[in-house]
C-alpha cells in the first residue's frame, strides 16, 4: 500500500527531483586537444599534513590556483612553463622545476618560514579585521562598486556568447570495461583532462547561444535578444533545457550574495565578507599596464556557503581585474563536489573595467570523495563589442525575442563561425557529430529513453507523436476507490506545439468504477499568447485542501491517494467537471483567464460524509448533489518569472518570482440547471525572499469572501492536512473540513535556514542538516444562513472567527540528503473534539 501511496502522491515531486538529476543521462563523447602544461599534486607541511588554500602559480605568469581542503591542486595552461611556485602564509615559498609538460602526481613540502617578508604584512589562520591592508582595500572596493562596469553609463549594449558543456568525469579502465558501456567502447577513443581538477573526462553535451544585450540604467531595464542557439541533440527535451537554464543563472560578483543551485553564497566582495572570510594581501604587480593588488581569501568557518580563492584589484579605480572562486568542500550543498569560477575584466577608457569572460565549472557527484565519478557542468560566457549611451525608446525593451524560433535554432555554420566569440576546441567540435552517431546505436537510445522517462514521467512514442504517462500516477489508493489504476497520454510533437491534447482513464478496484479526464488547448496567437482550452473530468477528489475550488480537469491532489492518514480520511467527493477557458498574456507575465465551468459535486462516501443541503424544490426537501455553473475571471501576475518554449505550454526555469492571483467567480442559478446564485472574490500573494546568507523565506497571504447563500460543497474550507506529507499552504494539525468559511484571511510563512544555525554546532555541523521553521494562521467566518443551508449534513460547521487559528512547525531537512521531517504544533482551539495538538509530517526530495 505504501508503494501505491508514494507513486501517486509524489508525482509532482518526482518531476522536480528528476529534472535536477538529468546529468546522469549524458553518456557520449568526442575528441580532445592537449594543453602545453599540466601540473597536479598535493601540498603538505613538514609533518605530512595537507596545506589547504596554498597558492599555486606558474612562474612568470598570472596563471594560478589554490589547493583544496585536502591540499590537492591541478593547474593547466596552453603555454609552456618550467617552474611552479608554491607559497602560503607562514611557510617558505618553494619553486619546483617541471621536467615534463605533464606532471600529475607531484608532492610539495612547505617548510615553516623562519622570517617574514617586509613588503607586506602577512597573516596566518584567522586574520585580524583591524590594521589589515587587505580589508582596507576591500572597503575601497565597496565604495567604488556602483561606479564600475555598465553602471557608469546611461545606456549600454554588448554581444554575448554562451557555451554550456557537460562531461562524464573520472574515466578509468573499470568504467570503460563495464557492462554499461559494452558496445560503446569507441566513445572512449580519446579523453581529456580538466585544467581545474586534473580528472580525465568525456565531453557529452554542448549548447551554444549568441545574443545581443541592451540595457538602460535610467529606465532600470534590460533586454536580451537571442540571435542563434545550437544544441547537441537535446533541443526537443524541455526538461533537460529547463534544468540547464535554471542551473546556470547570471550573477554579479559585486553583489553581497551569489545564488547558485538555489543557495546564496556569501560573495568575497560583500560587506558581510569581513565576518565570513579571512583576507590576506599577498602581492602587487602589473596586470597589463595597470598596477594591481592581489588578495587571497578563505572562509573563517566550515560548513557555510562560502568560497576560497583570490582576486586582483586595480590600485586607483578599485575595480576587480580578475577573480577566481572555489566552493569549499565543507559547504552545505548536495550533489555538487566542486564549483570553480573565473572572471576576467578589461579596461575601457583607461578607467572602466568591463566583464569580458566568465567561466564556471561544477562537479556533480553523489558524494564528495576524491575519486567519486560524476558529471562536469561547464559554462563559458564571453562578452564583446560594448557600446554606450545609445538611446532606445521604452517600447524597444518591452518587445522580446523568441529563442525557440525556427530561424534561431537552425543557423548555418557561417553564422557560428562569425559570431563565436571563443572558438570550439576539437573535443567540442566532435560532440555534434558524435551524438548524431550515438543516437543510431540501440543501446544508447535505450539509456536515453529510460532516463528521459524518469525526468518527464512520460514514455515517448515518437512515431505517433504521443507521450504515455505519467508513470508516477499509475497506481493509487483511497478509502472510496480502494486500489486505483490509471493510464494517461498526451500529444507531443515538440516544446513549441501550438496545440495539445491530454487525457487519462482510471479504474477503482474497490468501487468498480471507471474515471476519466480529457483536455485540449490551442495557442491562437503567439504575440498575446491567446489560448483556447477546455476539458471534462469525472473522478473522485479530496476537496478542502485548497481555498480555491479546482478547475483542473486532469490534476489530482496528494491527499486523494493517501494510504497512511491521521483520523478518518473519508471526506472524499465525486466530481464531474467541464470547463471552457480563454487565456491571454497582453503584458509579459500578466495572464488574464476568462472561462466557465459546470460542476456536479456529491459525497463519494455518503455513509461517512454528507454534502446534503436544504432544497425546497426537492420532494424530500433535501438534495445530496450540487450542480453549479460558474463564470470565472482570473488575473495572474508573476513578475520575474522566466520560461522556455513558445508553444501552448511553457516551462518555468526559475523559482524566485512572486505570484499574485485575483479571482472573481459568479455562480448563475438555473443556467445549465445550476442550483445557486452567488459571487466570490479571492486574492493570494506568494513571495519567496532570499534573506542573504540566512536562507530563504516563503510567504503567502490569502483572502476571500463569498456573497450569497451556498451549501458546504461551495464554501471555503480551511485547508487541512490528514496525510503524513508536508504540504505548504495547508494546516497540518487540522482535519479536512474542521473549519469551514465564507470569509477568510490566511498567512503562511516558512523559512529554510539552509544549515546556517546547525552548521555551527560541533559534530552536528558535519551532517549538513538544514533547519526549517514555519508559522501559519487563519481567521474566518461563516454566516448563519449558510450554516442553516447545510444543516442536513449533520456537521457542525465551525469557523475560526473567535480568534485567529494558528500553528507553528520546526523541521529538519537534508537528512541523508533527501528526507525532511516537520514537527507541527497546534497553537489554539485545543478544546475542540478530536483536536490534534501535535503531528509529524515529512517529505522526500533531491535538493542541492
Amino acid at each position: 500500500m505504501l508503494v501505491f501511496n508514494w507513486l501517486q502522491g509524489v508525482e509532482t515531486l518526482f518531476d522536480h527531483i528528476m529534472n535536477r538529476a538529468l546529468f546522469v543521462i549524458f553518456l557520449v563523447v568526442a575528441q580532445f586537444s592537449m594543453a602545453q602544461t599540466k601540473v597536479g599534486g598535493i601540498v603538505t607541511d613538514e609533518a605530512g599534513e595537507p596545506v589547504p588554500f596554498a597558492n599555486i602559480l606558474l612562474k612568470n605568469s598570472t596563471q594560478g590556483t589554490i589547493t583544496n581542503d585536502n591540499g590537492r591542486f591541478y593547474i593547466e595552461s596552453d603555454d609552456s612553463y618550467n617552474t611552479l611556485v608554491v607559497s602560503f602564509i607562514g611557510y617558505e615559498t618553494q619553486e619546483i622545476a617541471l621536467v615534463s609538460k605533464v606532471t600529475l602526481d607531484i608532492k610539495v613540502v612547505l617548510p615553516e618560514a623562519s622570517e617574514q617578508l617586509n613588503e607586506v604584512v602577512l597573516y596566518s589562520g584567522k586574520t585580524s579585521k583591524k590594521n589589515n591592508p587587505a580589508i582596507d582595500i576591500l572597503k575601497k572596493i565597496w565604495a567604488k562598486k556602483r561606479s564600475n562596469g555598465t553602471r557608469m553609463f546611461k545606456q549600454y549594449g554588448y554581444d554575448k556568447y554562451e557555451k554550456i558543456e557537460f562531461d562524464l568525469n573520472t574515466i578509468d579502465s573499470a568504467l570503460i570495461k563495464s557492462k554499461v558501456f559494452k558496445g560503446l567502447e569507441f566513445i572512449f577513443q580519446d579523453l581529456d583532462t580538466s585544467r581545474i581538477t586534473g580528472k580525465t573526462y568525456l565531453p557529452i553535451f554542448l549548447n551554444e547561444t549568441f545574443s545581443k544585450v541592451y540595457g538602460d540604467n535610467e529606465l532600470a531595464t534590460e533586454k536580451e535578444e537571442v540571435l542563434g542557439s545550437k544544441n547537441s541533440g537535446f533541443n526537443n527535451n524541455q526538461a533537460i533545457i529547463a534544468f540547464i537554464e535554471d542551473l546556470y543563472s547570471d550573477y554579479d560578483i559585486y553583489n553581497n550574495y551569489l545564488k547558485f543551485f538555489d543557495k546564496s553564497f556569501t560573495s568575497p566582495l560583500s560587506k558581510t565578507g569581513v565576518d565570513t572570510y579571512n583576507y590576506v594581501l599577498r602581492d602587487s604587480a602589473f596586470i597589463g599596464d595597470k598596477w594591481c593588488y592581489n588578495i587571497v581569501y578563505y572562509p573563517r568557518r566550515k560548513n557555510e556557503l562560502t568560497f576560497k580563492g583570490d582576486f586582483w584589484v586595480n590600485d586607483t579605480t578599485y575595480a576587480v581585474k580578475n577573480i577566481n572562486l572555489a566552493v569549499t568542500k565543507s559547504a552545505n550543498i548536495n550533489w555538487v563536489k566542486e564549483i570553480y569560477i573565473e572572471q576576467e575584466f578589461d579596461v575601457v577608457n583607461d578607467s572602466v573595467f568591463l566583464l569580458t569572460r566568465d567561466y564556471m565549472l561544477s562537479d556533480f557527484s553523489f558524494n564528495k570523495k576524491e575519486n567519486s565519478r560524476g558529471v562536469y557542468g561547464k559554462r563559458t560566457t564571453v562578452y564583446n563589442d560594448y557600446k554606450f549611451n545609445e538611446v532606445r525608446p521604452k517600447e524597444f525593451y518591452k518587445t522580446k525575442s523568441d529563442p525557440f524560433n525556427v530561424k534561431v535554432l537552425n543557423r548555418e555554420d557561417e553564422f557560428w563561425e562569425m559570431n563565436r566569440l571563443e572558438s570550439l576546441n576539437s573535443d567540442e567540435k566532435g560532440i555534434y557529430k558524435l551524438l548524431d552517431t550515438l543516437k543510431t546505436v540501440p543501446k544508447f537510445k535505450t539509456y536515453y529513453n529510460f532516463v528521459s522517462i524518469l525526468g518527464s514521467g512520460f514514455v515517448e512514442i515518437d512515431k505517433w507523436n504521443i507521450d504515455v504517462g505519467s508513470v508516477y500516477s499509475v497506481f493509487g489508493y483511497n478509502e472510496a476507490e480502494g486500489i486505483r489504476g490509471r493510464l494517461g497520454a498526451r500529444t507531443y510533437f515538440g516544446q513549441n506545439d501550438p496545440w495539445r491534447l491530454e487525457g487519462y482513464i482510471a479504474y477503482g478496484f474497490g468501487d468498480d468504477k471507471f474515471k476519466y479526464g480529457i483536455s485540449g488547448k490551442w495557442l491562437i496567437d503567439k504575440e498575446t499568447r491567446f489560448i483556447i482550452s477546455g476539458g471534462t473530468r469525472r473522478d473522485i477528489e479530496q476537496l478542502g485542501i485548497s481555498l480555491s475550488a479546482t478547475n483542473d480537469v486532469l490534476g489530482r491532489s496528494v491527499a486523494s491517494s493517501s494510504v497512511f492518514t491521521v483520523g478518518s480520511n473519508d471526506r472524499l467527493t465525486n466530481i464531474n467537471l467541464s470547463t471552457f477557458n480563454l487565456e491571454m498574456e497582453p503584458w509579459r507575465n500578466l495572464r488574464i483567464n476568462i472561462g466557465g465551468s459546470l460542476r456536479s459535486l456529491s459525497s463519494a462516501l455518503p455513509d461517512a460524509f454528507s454534502l446534503d443541503y436544504i432544497d425546497a424544490s426537492s420532494p424530500t426537501g433535501v438534495s445530496s448533489e450540487v450542480t453549479q455553473f460558474d463564470l470565472n475571471t482570473t488575473l495572474i501576475y508573476t513578475p520575474g518569472k522566466r520560461t522556455i518554449g513558445n508553444g501552448v505550454e511553457r516551462r518555468s526555469i526559475n523559482e524566485d518570482y512572486s505570484t499574485l492571483v485575483l479571482s472573481y467567480t459568479n455562480g448563475l442559478k438555473q443556467f445549465f440547471d445550476s442550483d445557486f446564485d452567488y459571487e466570490k472574490i479571492q486574492f493570494s500573494y506568494t513571495q519567496p525572499w532570499q534573506i542573504g546568507g540566512y536562507g530563504r523565506l516563503l510567504s503567502t497571504v490569502e483572502t476571500g469572501k463569498t456573497f450569497g447563500e451556498v451549501p458546504l460543497a461551495l464554501l471555503s474550507p480551511v485547508p487541512g492536512n490528514q496525510t503524513l506529507f508536508s504540504m505548504y499552504n495547508t494546516f497540518s494539525n487540522l482535519d479536512f473540513y474542521e473549519f469551514v468559511t465564507d470569509t477568510y484571511a490566511a498567512v503562511h510563512l516558512e523559512h529554510n535556514f539552509n544549515g546556517r544555525l546547525l552548521s555551527r554546532i560541533p559534530v552536528i555541523g558535519k551532517w549538513n542538516l538544514r533547519e526549517i521553521v514555519g508559522l501559519r494562521g487563519v481567521w474566518g467566518d461563516i454566516s448563519e444562513k449558510n450554516m442553516q443551508l447545510s444543516a442536513p449534513t449533520g456537521m457542525q460547521l465551525l469557523a475560526p472567527n473567535d480568534k485567529v487559528y494558528w500553528e507553528y512547525a520546526v523541521g529538519v531537512g537534508n537528512i541523508f540528503k533527501f528526507l525532511r521531517i516537520d514537527f507541527n504544533f497546534r497553537g489554539n482551539y485545543l478544546d475542540l473534539p478530536n483536536a490534534r495538538p501535535f503531528g509529524v509530517t515529512g517529505s522526500f526530495g533531491f535538493y542541492f
